[in-house]
């Protein structure tokens, strides 16, 4: 495969049973060989993006001094700002080059759990700026359960298993920030080759190269999508609690050609997660004779944790 399927989300809201299940075929048979789909049809609409990528630049130049105000200490990360060069990719000691924000869910009649996620952070030089982040937030939010649901039914699941689960999930909404390159980078990139942790991953901003996925043959393949797509893939969680079935495939993000060092880049993920408490032990519907099972039992929460140590962003 040297290119990554398109689907259309359309498909799976139509009354039609033959374009829902359409959907769902496409959709797994793609997680299945390559684990990355170019989606169209989301609840973004092209005023919203337009809004988020102004105020997301508008955020990142602002003065340095700013942007590290709305640091967070002993959160990992998770709300806030984080700085050029501090995440690196498991198994890496480069930080990649990059600085970004994270929105966090938005707690819905749940006081308890609300408590227990950090805080979102308010950027008062910028009036519209959480406004913009919370409205796309939830949108991207919407359109993953939808997704999960089509791939509920392909694992022959419930079409709701998932709900109760992404029912204020510990999600986070990442605009990323990759400024020019004025150096020489030593053995860095702008994102390291890995694997996302969570469910699954709705990108905005991957109408230009630089995103590359790696396919079974070990080829990296440029992910490219249409200016009203989204390109969504699968995470380690969705892939350990399928016992594999649906991939989680290896990605990067590669340096411009030397005569595009000067441009920054801009691209927003969301990374779906579920509630902490969600068990990722693998499905019985995923396990059988030829196809034992891979992974140890074990909750979201406590796998993200692991996941942060390796990343740098949670201390031991």
């Amino acid at each position: 495969m040297q290119n990554i399927p398109s689907v259309d989300l359309r498909d799976f809201l139509s009354d039609d049973p033959i374009r829902k299940q359409k959907f769902v075929n496409e959709i797994g048979k793609a997680y299945e060989e390559i684990g990355f789909v170019a989606l169209k049809g989301h609840f973004l609409n092209d005023q919203l993006v337009e809004n988020l990528y102004t105020e997301v630049r508008n955020f990142f130049n602002l003065p340095l001094e700013v942007k590290e105000s709305y640091e967070v200490p002993g959160i990992g990360g998770q709300r806030g700002y984080v700085s050029f060069g501090k995440e690196h990719a498991k198994g890496r000691k480069e930080g990649d080059l990059k600085e970004f924000w994270h929105f966090g869910q938005y707690v819905e009649n749940n006081a308890e759990l609300e408590a227990s996620y950090p805080a979102n952070v308010q950027v008062k030089e910028l009036p519209h700026f959480n406004e913009v982040g919370k409205e796309t937030y939830q949108m991207l939010e919407k359109t993953g359960v939808y997704v999960l649901r089509a791939l509920a039914l392909f694992l022959g699941l419930d079409e709701f298993y998932f709900d109760a689960y992404l029912k204020n999930g510990n999600s986070i909404l990442r605009p990323i920030h990759y400024p020019p390159i004025k150096d020489e980078p030593k053995n860095a990139l702008r994102a390291a080759a890995h694997g996302d942790i969570n469910l699954i991953t709705l990108l905005m901003g991957a109408q230009g190269k630089g995103l590359q996925v790696q396919n079974h043959d070990g080829e990296w393949i440029d992910a490219i999508a249409q200016p009203d797509e989204l390109v969504i893939n699968v995470g380690d969680m969705l892939s350990r609690h399928s016992n594999n079935r649906l991939k989680s495939t290896i990605h990067q993000v590669v340096n411009p050609p030397r005569e595009l060092w000067g441009t920054s880049r801009y691209s927003i993920p969301f990374f779906m997660h579920p509630i902490s408490e969600m068990p990722l032990n693998c499905l019985a519907e995923c396990i059988d004779d030829n196809h034992p099972k891979q992974f140890e039992d074990i909750t979201a929460g406590a796998y993200l944790h692991e996941r942060l140590v390796e990343l740098g962003l949670i201390k031991k």
